[in-house]
Order: structure tokens, then C-alpha cells, then sequence
């Protein structure tokens, strides 16, 4: 069998070789642009910038000789990178035999990248705006920072594409880009399916190639906690599906962060209480024990918030993710809370009679909220709720991100901002809902600020978050699920409100596309029946 497919790669070449292509390649070469399948112009940009002016000239570059120069302020995740991008930018796919550089054509020999500030660790509204020049011989990437020359480093590699033919090309242009907005996040759910760190690693890669920034890990839930604690190591001890293989240790949280680190990707866990805490069974008198006709069932609810316990717990617990997870934020969750449970048990019913609450239960869920956001906040921490806590009145910071999730998200937008609270959006954009065909363009069509409100509750909308929930989803089918249908929402997030275009970003996402697929990522189909290079190879 492997004789058989050298064979046809043998013969393959041949024909690729064959100086009967001699005279297709120079007719070719007589027009000044590459076209790719069915007639695009090759060498799209995605997401799309905010300002692009395109020049007259076209350049060739000889990945032998070209270079990536750094003349600025100098940083590990800038030396990284330019390493990264050299082979990114010319990943020679394609086999060489026809390769012609047209002597007419100007030579582009190196691309010199600029950073103007020393390197500052990633925030929330870190600079990420940069100005690219392609020109011959030599084209520049100016950036304030290092998450700026990133962004750039990714446009710069896309404008370069390599023809059927082999060559690479590049034409002029200049280009001035920036996000849109700042928080362009993208959750994935390890709770409900395992997803192991490899290809958690290749999903940080793919969201680097749609200029995301956030990767809201949405650690553990109900199903199972594979976080391992190192100071309540009987978490994933009692609660991961398997508390070997199926965990992320210390080294693997580190190693999360840091590659995310690299690639200018925050990343921001999620460890949802009270409710969906079903996995955290191990810590003792934390879940609510249920009853029924005053006896107990032996299943429990969400966490009691009436013990003292809890918060010693909740202040020893989130200590540690303060300093396991670097960001200013922490995702607290808030969502789903069933108030049953509580409602059942005879202990919860006479604290709360004590306490003035009544029969209240919202009231309860607030004291537990407000206890827990002054323990994160002592611990000098911000933090994203979903819009739950809001819905039910819990009084929070005047700086707290509410992350709306429920359908009729324009009356919930609305709602919110009137109570001058931040906004992450993630409602129209759960990608973990599939249909036959492309449905991208509905994830596209979303304006995050298409609502009933004023310009400056509109200002309040940091920007949104892709959701691929994990139900249906582990590792097998993570990035193929995922891509290329999110970059319509990374897209949204980052590029101009006039951005609308499906026509042409039908056929810029079909070229992008094609870079996943060879750059290692498997991207789906996004665009029916068309023709890809890189088709993805599966197992080898």
C-alpha cells in the first residue's frame, strides 16, 4: 500500500513538472493578480481591517531568503513569534517544481516589526492596534505593543499567499487596524466532555488565526471537575470522570496560560457556583442536602449558602485560582440556580426566617452572591457573571461584567446597561447549535449593539463571546465544530460596524479557511462545493 501511494505522488510530481506547464505558467504570469478556484483574489484578509488601502504593485518573496526583523522594544512573545510566523507566512505546501520568479516583479525581503512600548502583560484593554505597510524591499509593522505586532504578524502572513504555481506573493498596501472591541472571547467546555490539552493547545492556534483574545475555559460543571486543586486535591480526585487521565494538573493549567500567553490569548476560568456544582460533592457540607416530606432524599443541590463553612471554603478555593490563573478576571457563573433544593430543607427554611428573608429565595441566592464577590474582590479580582444574577437583583460592583446568555438578549442588553453595567454578549453566537449547510452567516449578521438604548449604553458593550458547549463536543470534534464558523463572529468583534458584506466574506472566509487547513487546524467546510488545496488529511 505505501508503495502504491509513493507511486502516485511519484507520478503526481511528474506531471506537476512536466515543461509542458512551462508555457501555462508564463501566459500566467502575464496578469498582475493571482486568482484562486473559481476566480477570488488570493491573498484576503480576515478578519477584515479597518482601514486597507491597496497599491498597484506586486511582490515576489523567496521564503530562502526573506526576513523578519524586530528594530523596537523586544519581548519573548514577540521573539516567538516572529520565529512562528516565518513558518506561518511561507509554509511551502505546494511542490516547487514550476516555481518562476518573474524578474520583473519586485522583491520583498523582509518585513521589519516595530514596538514602541516595553512589554506589559495582557489586560483587559490591552492595545492591540498596529499599522502595516507592504511595500518592496522592505515592508514595516509599526505596533504601540506586543499584542498589537501579533495582530499584525497574522495580517501580514495572510497577505502573503503562494500561487498555484508555487511562487509566494504579495501586494501593496497599507493598512491601519484596530478591534473593534476589546473582549472578542471564545468559551469551551471541559466539564461535560474531556478535552484534552493538545487540542486545547491547537484551539489557542486557531484563535490566534481570527485575532480572538479571550479563551473562556469553562473549567468544570456538574458532569465532572477535572481542575486539580492543590489545596482540595478530592475535587477531582472524587469528582473528574477519571481522576488520572482525565484531569488538568498544575503543568497543564501552566502550560494553558502560557501558550495562550504567546499568542495573545487571556485566559479567563470559569468555576460556576452556586448551582452546577454537583462535581464538588467531595468537600464536606457544601452542597445543600435535599429532602422530601421532610426526610432527606440523598441527592443534593447547590451550595448552602447559610453555612460559614461555605465561605471559608469559597475564600480558600478561589485564593488558589487567583494565583493559578494570572488575569484580572475570573468568571463566577450564576446561572441556572434551582431554588428547590433549598426550599426543601428545614435547616435553610429557619436560617432564613432568622435572617428577615421570608420565604425570599432570591434574597438568599444575593447574600450568597454579594458574599462571594467581596471574597474574589478582596482578593483583588474582577469578575464576569451570567445575567441571572442580574435578573435577580443581586446587588453587585459598579464594575461587573454581565455576560448575557438567554434568548431576547436585545430587551436583557437594554436592561442591563440601564443599570450602567458592562456587557459581554454570548446569546446569538452558541455554535454548539448545528444545522446542515452555512449557517455562519447568521452568527455574522449579529450587531451587538442593535438594541433600544442610548449611545452610552451602547459604549458599555465590551464585546461578546463564541460558546461551543459541550454536550456533543470533545476533542474529536472540538475544531472542526468550531471553525471556520466562529471567525463570522470574530469578524463581528473586530472589524468596522459597516463590515456587512456575505458576498465578500464568503469568499475571504473560503481562503481562510484553507489556511487552517494547512496550517494543521480542521476546519469544516464553510462554503459549499468549493475547491481547497489543503484538503485535511485525517490520521497519517
Amino acid at each position: 500500500m505505501k508503495n502504491f501511494v509513493a507511486l502516485v505522488l511519484f507520478v503526481s510530481l511528474l506531471y506537476v513538472c512536466d515543461s509542458s506547464n512551462y508555457e501555462q505558467v508564463e501566459h500566467n504570469y502575464e496578469h498582475d493578480l493571482d486568482l484562486g478556484p473559481d476566480g477570488y483574489v488570493m491573498g484576503s484578509i480576515w478578519p477584515k481591517p479597518q482601514q486597507h488601502t491597496k497599491g498597484n504593485g506586486l511582490f515576489s518573496l523567496s521564503p530562502l531568503t526573506f526576513q523578519f526583523q524586530s528594530t523596537g522594544e523586544e519581548s519573548d512573545v514577540l521573539s516567538a513569534a516572529l520565529k512562528r510566523y516565518k513558518t506561518l507566512t511561507f509554509p511551502d505546501k505546494i511542490p516547487p517544481c514550476n516555481v518562476r520568479y518573474r524578474r520583473d516583479l519586485l522583491a520583498l525581503t523582509s518585513l521589519v516589526v516595530n514596538v514602541k512600548e516595553k512589554y506589559a502583560p495582557m489586560s483587559f484593554k490591552m492595545d492591540e492596534s498596529y499599522t502595516l505597510n507592504v511595500s518592496s524591499p522592505t515592508s514595516s509593522l509599526i505596533a504601540n505593543t506586543t499584542w498589537g505586532a501579533l495582530r499584525g504578524l497574522e495580517t501580514f502572513s495572510q497577505l502573503v499567499y503562494q500561487n498555484e504555481f508555487g511562487d509566494f506573493r504579495a501586494r501593496e498596501a497599507k493598512i491601519f487596524d484596530y478591534p473593534r472591541f476589546h473582549f472578542r472571547g471564545f468559551l469551551i467546555d471541559t466539564s461535560r466532555h474531556y478535552v484534552a490539552v493538545p487540542v486545547i493547545l491547537s484551539h489557542i492556534d486557531a484563535m490566534a488565526y481570527g485575532k480572538y483574545n479571550v479563551l473562556h475555559w469553562h473549567i468544570v460543571d456538574d458532569p465532572s471537575f477535572p481542575f486539580v486543586s492543590e489545596t482540595f486535591p478530592s475535587l477531582s480526585d472524587t469528582g473528574a470522570y477519571n481522576n488520572v487521565t482525565h484531569i488538568y494538573d498544575p503543568d497543564d493549567v501552566a502550560t494553558v496560560i502560557e501558550y495562550g500567553r504567546m499568542r495573545g490569548i487571556r485566559v479567563v476560568p470559569e468555576f460556576d457556583t452556586p448551582g452546577h456544582t454537583q462535581s464538588w460533592v467531595s468537600i464536606k457540607n457544601l452542597l445543600t442536602p435535599c429532602y422530601s416530606g421532610g426526610v432527606p432524599t440523598g441527592t443534593y443541590g447547590p451550595i448552602n449558602p447559610t453555612l460559614k463553612s461555605t465561605y471559608t471554603f469559597l475564600k480558600s478555593f478561589f485564593s488558589e485560582i487567583a494565583k493559578r490563573f494570572p488575569d484580572d478576571y475570573i468568571h463566577l457563573g450564576g446561572d441556572e440556580v434551582s431554588f428547590s433544593c433549598w426550599q426543601s430543607n428545614p435547616e435553610i427554611a429557619a436560617w432564613m426566617e432568622k435572617a428577615g428573608f421570608g420565604k425570599n429565595f432570591s434574597l438568599l441566592e444575593q447574600y450568597y452572591e454579594q458574599n462571594l464577590i467581596k471574597i474574589v474582590g478582596d482578593l483583588n479580582k474582577k469578575y464576569i457573571i451570567w445575567q441571572e444574577v442580574i435578573d435577580n437583583q443581586v446587588t453587585v460592583n459598579p464594575d461587573t461584567v454581565v455576560n448575557i446568555w438567554k434568548g431576547g438578549w436585545q430587551a436583557e442588553t437594554a436592561k442591563v446597561t440601564a443599570k450602567n453595567l458592562n456587557v459581554v454578549l454570548s446569546s446569538p453566537w452558541y455554535l454548539n447549535y448545528i444545522s446542515y449547510g452555512d449557517d455562519w452567516p447568521n452568527y455574522y449578521k449579529v450587531e451587538p449593539t442593535a438594541f433600544t438604548g442610548s449611545s452610552s449604553q451602547k459604549e458599555l458593550i465590551l464585546g461578546g463571546t463564541t460558546c461551543m458547549w459541550g454536550e456533543w463536543v470533545d476533542g474529536t470534534n472540538l475544531l472542526s465544530r468550531s471553525w471556520p464558523r466562529s471567525l463570522a463572529i470574530s469578524e463581528r468583534l473586530w472589524s468596522s460596524i459597516s463590515t456587512t458584506d456575505i458576498s465578500d466574506a464568503q469568499d475571504r472566509l473560503r481562503e481562510h479557511r484553507c489556511r487552517y487547513l494547512m496550517r494543521g487546524i480542521p476546519a469544516q467546510n464553510g462554503v459549499q462545493t468549493k475547491y481547497c488545496r489543503y484538503e485535511w488529511p485525517g490520521p497519517v
